[in-house]
């Protein structure tokens, strides 16, 4: 029987304590487990895009589907759709829609990589974008590390200033906008989560022990940082391969970035010096969402049997 969790469930189901265990039963799966070529596509209106990653690890195996319709006005333009496999058989054993959980997910992964590779004293963060899914980050990071104020680069100076208002209200920390130089340059942690596709900054305005997470890069030409920033830092990806094809290091030329499923594991190391400069790329793969759906499905389970 197939089990059918809708988008209203899901979000009522997911808080950061499960996206933020689930990513982490992810990144570890991922040094054992399968994951496949990412396939791209839209519908006859070429300005739609569907993404299928897909894979399976232990007792999970499937497919997500996120989608961007950008001329929704009813519906939300973002949505996305976990579809799990009975791994025995191959049959449908669970959809799960997953939309606002998905936001949770990959600020979890934000989270994983900030607490892996910040400095531990890191008090400043700095987000570049203003976005939906910029709000989720900072709630993320500032559970990891004691965030005493944020600052906000953003393309508008009015969606900047809402945003901070809106960081405030929603977490209590100061935050302010601020230019993109200076609010690099401020930055112990700084997030990229934004939709370019070029550089959003300088490399020489990166201050040494800075971490980075780059969010926005999950498809060809996408781009949020500086390749000249490649040569002072340490790399850090979700998936190697694939961030070389469709994430931040598909600009880096030959770069070999390390896994971050191998510092979880204690497999290689992280941060080795408070003056290095940090970079994790998260392009976002299927072994998230499957372990993000099965813990919704538990979830679930355990509240029905109450």
């Amino acid at each position: 029987m197939t089990t059918f969790i809708s988008e209203a469930e899901s979000a009522a189901l997911v808080d950061d304590e499960l996206a933020l265990e689930a990513a982490r039963e992810a990144f570890l799966a991922a040094l054992t487990g399968s994951t496949f070529p990412v396939v791209i596509g839209h519908s006859s209106a070429p300005n739609t895009r569907f993404t299928l990653k897909s894979g399976s690890a232990g007792g999970l195996a499937g497919v997500k589907i996120g989608s961007f319709w950008p001329d929704n006005t009813d519906l939300p333009r973002h949505s996305s759709t976990i579809v799990l496999l009975d791994p025995a058989t191959g049959r449908l054993s669970a959809v799960v829609e997953a939309a606002a959980a998905n936001a949770y997910r990959t600020a979890a992964a934000d989270a994983l990589a900030v607490d892996a590779l910040a400095r531990a004293d890191s008090r400043t963060l700095t987000v570049v974008g203003t976005g939906h899914q910029a709000l989720h980050e900072v709630r993320a990071v500032s559970r990891v590390r004691p965030i005493e104020r944020v600052l906000v680069v953003g393309r508008r100076a009015d969606a900047a200033r809402e945003f901070a208002a809106a960081v405030t209200a929603r977490t209590g920390l100061p935050a302010e906008p601020a230019g993109a130089e200076a609010g690099v340059a401020a930055a112990d942690v700084l997030v990229t989560a934004t939709t370019a596709r070029q550089a959003l900054f300088d490399a020489s305005w990166v201050a040494p022990g800075t971490h980075i997470s780059a969010m926005g890069a999950d498809g060809p030409g996408k781009q949020e940082l500086p390749v000249a920033l490649y040569g002072r830092a340490s790399l850090f990806c979700d998936l190697p391969d694939q961030s070389r094809a469709i994430g931040e290091f598909q600009h880096a030329g030959s770069v070999t970035p390390v896994a971050l499923g191998a510092v979880l594991a204690g497999d290689a190391p992280g941060r080795t010096s408070p003056e290095e400069i940090t970079v994790f790329d998260s392009s976002g793969f299927a072994l998230q969402d499957l372990t993000l759906a099965a813990a919704l499905l538990r979830r679930l389970s355990s509240g029905a049997s109450e």
